[in-house]
């Protein structure tokens, strides 16, 4: 394996593509490398290309958890996001960048099955077991995003710039289809710079997990409230990020058997975080 350590965006760039894969902190890539669900013969550290603290509403994609948990001027709902995500040697070292890329935890999908997201034909955990899957967007495939801080930034509306556009955070996820298994729209070997967040009136991200610490969300919660109104996003409950445009919408949840419960951790959980914000 190859080890490039590129210095400037457009660097980084060049070298990304025909089989390499970008690697920042590594807290989610190298899991996935060892038991062989990426492959890859050339890895680029990205670490000296990216941007990397925070200026403003400004943050580098290299930016730590870490770094994100303790900003005095950053919104409260991405500093609790980052403070319940991991334990503090992988915040200290995952990036806010990788974060948002973060792989399922879906044990189907980490063993190898050949599930829907590796292109197979059906999702086992709609047939199998399921406890900490999805309950929207599980038709084809019921993983849940595993991300604090992407929902914290969802519901903060976070725009994305890339070292070739510039999206709103809603537009780097899709759910998968038949003809596109990914879950990011992310086009080979793009890269992802920096996050531009928007300064709430009042925010905050509260989360439902199977430890009080160092686990992943069951059903988390952001809401900030701007001048235009509030703005509700969920983590661990679909495949990506899920915006929720208002409490009804927990009403529209498909859950599977094993997995009702979420809606009943998230209606009492919306409301805590609605009443935060005011």
């Amino acid at each position: 394996m190859q080890l490039l350590r590129p210095e400037t965006p457009e660097a980084a760039a060049e070298a990304l593509g025909n089989g390499s894969v970008a690697l920042a902190g590594g807290t989610d890539l190298v899991p996935l490398l060892r038991i062989g669900i990426v492959e890859a013969e050339t890895l680029v550290d990205v670490r000296a290309a990216v941007p990397r603290g925070i200026d403003g509403t400004r943050i580098g994609a290299g930016t730590t958890l870490a770094e994100l948990e303790v900003d005095p001027g950053g919104p409260q709902a991405l500093r609790e996001a980052c403070a319940l995500a991991a334990s503090p040697q992988l915040r200290s070292m995952g990036t806010i960048g990788g974060n948002l890329l973060q792989a399922t935890r879906c044990w189907y999908w980490r063993l190898g099955f050949s599930c829907f997201l590796h292109g197979g034909d059906r999702c086992h955990a709609r047939e199998g077991a399921h406890r900490e899957h999805a309950i929207f967007g599980n038709e084809r495939c019921a993983s849940a995003h595993p991300s604090d801080p992407a929902a914290a930034l969802l519901a903060l509306g976070a725009t994305l710039r890339t070292d070739r556009r510039e999206l709103p955070l809603d537009e780097l996820y899709r759910l998968p289809t038949e003809d596109d298994r990914a879950v990011t729209t992310l086009q080979p070997g793009e890269l992802i710079l920096e996050l531009d967040v928007r300064r709430p009136e009042a925010s905050t991200y509260l989360k439902a997990m199977d430890r009080s610490k160092f686990s992943f969300a069951l059903v988390g919660v952001a809401a900030a409230r701007f001048d235009d109104g509030v703005r509700l996003a969920l983590a661990g409950v679909a495949p990506i990020p899920w915006r929720l445009e208002s409490p009804a919408d927990l009403e529209r949840a498909t859950p599977l058997p094993g997995t009702a419960y979420k809606v009943d951790l998230a209606r009492p959980l919306v409301r805590r975080a609605l009443d935060a914000v005011g």
